[in-house]
């Protein structure tokens, strides 16, 4: 994110928007087409909750938001203002001429910054890719769910409806075995085995 501050023109909207464009998914882990999709009235200040509408599967759903998260958002559109005026309608990220970003071109900003900063990968593709903060974020969440001794069974469930996966098999695909994740589940596993609490 810190990388975006380089994006040119840096006096512009460009670099501001990215880095909260960015922010975004790896705080909700949206698909990047409902970011770019998104709408300046589909942001509920008051209750800090995105709408989404009619995502990949022609479903729409609330997601709502770390107060962090709505904080940076603000201070997006505040940046937008001093641009570009009050906005009521239209895409919530833009350009600065105060267009929608094309998917193509956030791609290629994407790549650009990690070629920048010498990205490599780590998994079963060529090159981290933006659909990687998806996955980091569900991966991230179970993590936490552990730490907190939650239910994954509830977490994933709840989890599955918040990423807007029509099924909770398809969040479960999103799983990877961190280092992280695998040692928490070792611990419980050796519990289990013990014959303690899972």
């Amino acid at each position: 994110m810190k990388a975006t501050d380089n994006l040119q023109p840096t006096y512009g909207l460009r670099p501001r928007t990215y880095r909260t464009l960015f922010g975004l998914l790896a705080a909700t882990g949206l698909r990047i087409s409902e970011a770019i999709h998104l709408q300046v009235q589909d942001v509920d200040w008051a209750h800090g909750i995105l709408t989404v509408r009619q995502t990949k599967f022609c479903k729409s759903r609330l997601v709502p938001l770390h107060p962090t998260t709505v904080a940076e958002l603000r201070r997006y559109v505040e940046a937008q203002e001093r641009q570009l005026g009050r906005r009521k309608d239209g895409a919530f990220f833009v350009s600065d001429g105060g267009k929608a970003l094309p998917n193509r071109t956030v791609h290629n900003t994407f790549e650009r910054l990690r070629t920048q900063l010498g990205w490599i990968a780590r998994g079963g593709h060529a090159s981290p890719r933006i659909h990687d903060f998806r996955h980091t974020f569900i991966c991230r969440s179970l993590l936490e769910s552990y730490r907190r001794n939650q239910s994954p069974d509830h977490i994933m469930d709840a989890l599955s409806t918040y990423v807007g996966h029509v099924k909770v098999s398809d969040t479960y695909w999103y799983l990877t075995a961190t280092p992280e994740l695998m040692a928490v589940a070792a611990k419980k596993f050796a519990k289990f085995i013990e014959g303690g609490v899972r």
